[in-house]
């Protein structure tokens, strides 16, 4: 797994749809499809009108298949290092979006959850960084992914509980993602510990 695809944030559904609809599309650069997907996103959003409209799940599907399959790349392309950025601001974006358009009250709820979020990504940047290696597998997938996150939020919207899904999610995934990140650290930690001593013992010689 290269550092950008890390990056990506892929759940399972996300790895599925890029190892059976991806093959035909294997050609056309992952940064194009993920700029397609997220600009579906943003036209359903400017038509809406300030409503809630089939578009907006036309377009989320859209996103998630198009960007899905996107998955199947290894991001070494000339451009796929804007994937998870785009990715990011599709999620992101569209999660604030539908709840300022269909439910003000689940704001705060909302900013929790990209929190949450937003701690899993930089411990995802930070581990790569200094441990060398990504978070495993199934945290992304017990995260859900990008792609259920956004289609999980908008079966919520439909059933009008989008606040209430919103505050399960935060905790559950902040549970999940801090719980693992700390027990990550905690063996990195403990794993330099002889290399230290062994580079002080060397010094005092």
């Amino acid at each position: 797994m290269t550092v950008l695809v890390a990056y990506r944030d892929d759940g399972p559904l996300a790895s599925v749809i890029g190892r059976t609809l991806g093959r035909g599309l294997a050609s056309v650069p992952a940064s194009l499809l993920t700029l397609v997907g997220a600009a579906l996103l943003a036209a359903a959003f400017a038509g809406t009108g300030g409503q809630v409209t089939p578009w907006l799940g036309v377009a989320t599907v859209g996103h998630v298949l198009l960007a899905g399959v996107a998955a199947r790349h290894d991001l070494a392309g000339q451009f796929d290092w804007l994937v998870p950025p785009l990715l990011r601001v599709a999620e992101y974006g569209t999660l604030l979006a539908v709840v300022v358009i269909a439910d003000p009250s689940a704001v705060p709820a909302c900013f929790a959850l990209f929190g949450v979020l937003a701690f899993h990504h930089y411990d995802t940047v930070y581990r790569l960084r200094h441990q060398g290696m990504a978070p495993p597998q199934w945290i992304r997938y017990a995260g859900g992914g990008w792609e259920l996150r956004l289609l999980v939020a908008y079966a919520l919207l439909l059933t009008g509980g989008l606040a209430v899904g919103m505050v399960v999610a935060a905790i559950a995934l902040g549970g999940i993602y801090i719980t693992e990140s700390v027990a990550s650290w905690r063996r990195f930690s403990q794993a330099q510990r002889p290399a230290q001593y062994e580079e002080e013992e060397d010094e005092a010689e």
